[in-house]
């Protein structure tokens, strides 16, 4: 499933055409994803304004001029594909193998900037949902989110808080959307092995006993930040089903250092231990038990 690196690379992808942009038309070409379209949700995007187009966790937000907002879900294997509307044969013209069965195109948003925004999910497992902003809040899919790893207010002092009390396992917490949002597997074994602790420790050891943040939590926050940084620039990592909206492949699985590199030399400098992985949370682990304590 795309983390947060993937879906914040989507939507750089789609600002450009589709932020402040009409809906001229809209086509949904199937009753349902992994859940059912809402009866009116083609009447309350077609001839909308794009105002903004944001990101809440793994969630794209497509604020429109009506006070609706647009969240978008990319599933398993969903992923948006951009296409001028002046190439010849627009929506048979496509930028990677997966992609060229039409049959897994759901939905089209025609837009004023010149462009379609094609949904391709084969699975089936993304989802689409009109939300009235006054009522975010209180909506069940984004209520509970923890704070944004790249945003302000997380740091080292508030993940000690929000770890202090915790009896679960350091991996597991951060895997935990309340706790930090965006968050999945593959940046969590990343970041844990950049600041050099182990995915079994405690969670609670990121806060000493006044409740403030322990070296451990400063380390950690700084190697998230600059694992989803790097992520980001490279485009996401394309294991499976990710794809950029110009169709290429994010590369940053070329930049992994312990994620899927079982049995090979541990890359810390100085370090001569071997990758493990383990199971952990029902999700592979991956990590060096010599220089992560």
């Amino acid at each position: 499933m795309p983390e947060l690196p993937e879906v914040e690379t989507v939507r750089r992808g789609l600002q450009p055409v589709m932020e402040g942009a009409n809906i001229v038309k809209m086509e949904v070409r199937r009753k349902d994803l992994r859940f059912p379209f809402q009866k009116d949700f083609v009447a309350r995007l077609q001839g909308q304004t794009v105002t903004g187009l944001g990101r809440r966790a793994k969630y794209l937000m497509a604020d429109l001029a009506s006070g609706d907002v647009l969240l978008m879900h990319l599933g398993m294997s969903g992923s948006f594909r951009v296409v001028k509307d002046d190439e010849q044969d627009a929506l048979g013209k496509f930028h990677h193998v997966r992609a060229k069965d039409g049959a897994h195109d759901h939905v089209v948003f025609h837009m004023s900037s010149g462009a379609s925004v094609v949904f391709n999910d084969p699975r089936r497992f993304g989802y689409m949902k009109i939300i009235a902003r006054k009522a975010l809040e209180d909506e069940p899919l984004l209520r509970g989110l923890g704070p944004e790893p790249l945003g302000n207010e997380f740091d080292a002092a508030m993940l000690a808080r929000a770890c202090a009390n915790k009896k679960t396992s350091l991996k597991a917490a951060l895997l935990d959307q309340r706790v930090v949002a965006g968050l999945g597997n593959i940046y969590v074994c990343e970041a844990l092995f950049r600041a050099h602790l182990s995915p079994r420790r405690s969670a609670s050891t990121l806060a000493d006993k006044k409740g403030g943040p322990t070296d451990h939590a400063k380390r950690l926050v700084e190697a998230i930040h600059a694992v989803l940084n790097q992520a980001i620039k490279a485009g996401g990592s394309s294991l499976r089903d990710h794809r950029q909206t110009n169709g290429d492949l994010g590369y940053f699985q070329h930049s992994f250092q312990v994620y899927d590199r079982e049995g090979e030399k541990c890359v810390s400098p100085g370090c001569s231990g071997i990758v493990r992985r383990f199971t952990q949370n029902g999700r592979s682990t991956f990590w060096c038990p010599k220089c992560q304590k």
